[in-house]
């Protein structure tokens, strides 16, 4: 048996488990979300493989929640109904904290039933594993400490491109820590199969595969684009077929509750400039394995173009940030004006704080980033928003260090939390 690698959420259940009497860990399916759940939990129900706790829902649901706490559910979307016995449990316990954890790797639809849980539960998510959880990265350049002035300069270790590459075909799936890349390959691969065959129909998307297979092939060549429904569902359609806009948009929803994808949403400060801001969000995967395998490509296609590769690079580092700035309750987004001026992440804490990143593979181009950051700066109403806590240009390799113009150049094998 494979031994348990620490994640970042770790620290952030036990926190939560220790404030509310449900809480709900939600993500995608295999990023682990069982193995770190079950550290936890003194009782255990596979709901989507135990028929007979199933039955005990409907049943004798009390066998269920009288168990040893704390009690976990496993997959609980599987049997809805959990949802409102395990909220009207905590009322009955006065809210307890820590009696229940309900993980989940799909959102039911909204119905008048399930009530909101507000003050019952707590919901925390998970991804698959960044590069720090699988020790690519040293962590050495700290989110937290970044945000918090606490910068050291430090080397970052040798990370190849052609490794990094390998990084973003492989992903950062738990069961893929080890495994040889051409393996991977096959297992990311074998995840869409399952996707397109089995859990988009399961969530009411009528069973074709083909096409659904073109349509995560057209979501994932707009990786890290304003890619819209209708530009989708044309490049799906082609000159023989058709798919509506309202049939993608239908995709795109069930996608977003699978937690498959999540897209970047736009960021729109108080500006000096009455430039117009786009809107639109960016689309992404939640790892970047997911995008190459859809597209049928490996690390020796990537490695021929490193340009298209280098939006693959950060979809990457998005995945990683987001893990990154979770337990600091941050936000993350982007800004793009209409003169197609745009910094490709803003990192938004809860208490104001802002930073704002560019990502370049390639390192030489660091130096028209950092002026590109310095450019924006100038264009925010600062007596607004106020100064940002950093600005980065995450990169592949040399060394995290701060320029004399202030602004970070940052490893993404030195990020960490």
């Amino acid at each position: 048996m494979v031994a348990y690698r620490p994640r970042i959420a770790d620290a952030e259940l036990a926190d939560r488990m220790g404030s509310a009497g449900a809480v709900l860990l939600e993500g995608p399916k295999s990023c682990g979300k069982t193995a770190t759940a079950q550290r936890r939990a003194s009782t255990v129900f596979r709901m989507d493989t135990d028929d007979s706790a199933r039955a005990l829902v409907d049943t004798a649901p009390e066998l269920l929640l009288r168990a040893d706490p704390p009690v976990l559910f496993d997959e609980w979307q599987v049997a809805p109904k959990l949802w409102n016995l395990v909220r009207r449990q905590v009322d009955d316990f006065g809210g307890d904290p820590g009696r229940f954890l309900l993980t989940g790797s799909a959102t039911p639809r909204d119905d008048v039933i399930r009530h909101s849980g507000a003050g019952r539960y707590s919901i925390l998510r998970m991804r698959p594993m960044s590069l720090f959880e699988t020790g690519v990265s040293t962590g050495a350049a700290s989110l937290a400490g970044l945000f918090n002035g606490d910068f050291a300069p430090s080397r970052a270790p040798e990370v190849t491109v052609p490794q990094l590459v390998d990084c973003i075909v492989t992903g950062g799936w738990p069961s893929l820590l080890g495994v040889p890349v051409r393996a991977a390959q096959r297992w990311v691969v074998d995840y869409l199969n399952a996707l397109v065959e089995v859990d988009m129909p399961q969530m009411g998307v009528r069973r074709d595969p083909a096409t659904l297979r073109r349509f995560l092939a057209s979501l994932a060549r707009g990786t890290g684009t304003e890619l819209s429904t209708q530009a989708i569902a044309t490049d799906v359609a082609g000159p023989d077929r058709t798919l509506d806009r309202d049939t993608a948009a239908g995709y795109l929803d069930v996608l977003n509750r699978l937690m498959v994808t999540e897209d970047l949403p736009a960021w729109a400060p108080h500006m000096r400039s009455a430039t117009p801001l786009r809107k639109s969000a960016a689309r992404f995967m939640v790892d970047p394995s997911l995008a190459v395998a859809a597209l049928g490509v490996g690390p020796e296609q990537l490695l021929r173009d490193l340009n298209a590769t280098g939006f693959h690079f950060e979809a990457m580092v998005l995945r990683d940030l987001r893990i990154y700035s979770q337990p600091l309750r941050g936000r993350l987004a982007r800004w793009r004006d209409n003169n197609n001026h745009e910094v490709d992440i803003i990192i938004t804490l809860d208490d104001g704080r802002w930073a704002a990143l560019e990502v370049k593979m390639n390192p030489e181009a660091a130096d028209d980033a950092a002026a590109s950051l310095l450019r924006f700066k100038d264009k925010v109403d600062l007596g607004k928003v106020g100064e940002p806590a950093f600005l980065g240009v995450v990169t592949t390799r040399t060394a995290a260090v701060r320029r004399r113009d202030g602004v970070h150049v940052l490893p993404i094998a030195t990020l960490g939390p």
